[in-house]
């Protein structure tokens, strides 16, 4: 099974980091206002940065570590894409 970090990007421009197993089901629970309470007021969301991880672990440190990143960091990292 593969895990997922995720970058959405939010309706108000602010930047949502999230783990996932399954990102299109992720992002439409974000967009159905079933995702993370962060999210709910910003809808729609847009997916701008996925990264892929064999191990459940390295997705978790990874989402840790973006999420400790500035927002200019952040945007540099979804521009990369």
């Amino acid at each position: 099974m593969s895990h997922y970090v995720y970058v959405v990007k939010c309706s108000d421009d602010t930047l949502y980091t999230g783990y996932t197993t399954d990102v299109d089901r992720r992002v439409k629970e974000h967009n159905s206002g079933e995702g993370a309470k962060y999210t709910r007021g910003r809808t729609p969301v847009e997916v701008v940065h996925v990264e892929e991880f064999g191990e459940r672990g390295e997705a978790m440190s990874r989402e840790a570590e973006i999420k400790s990143l500035s927002r200019e960091e952040k945007e540099r990292l979804t521009e990369s894409r």
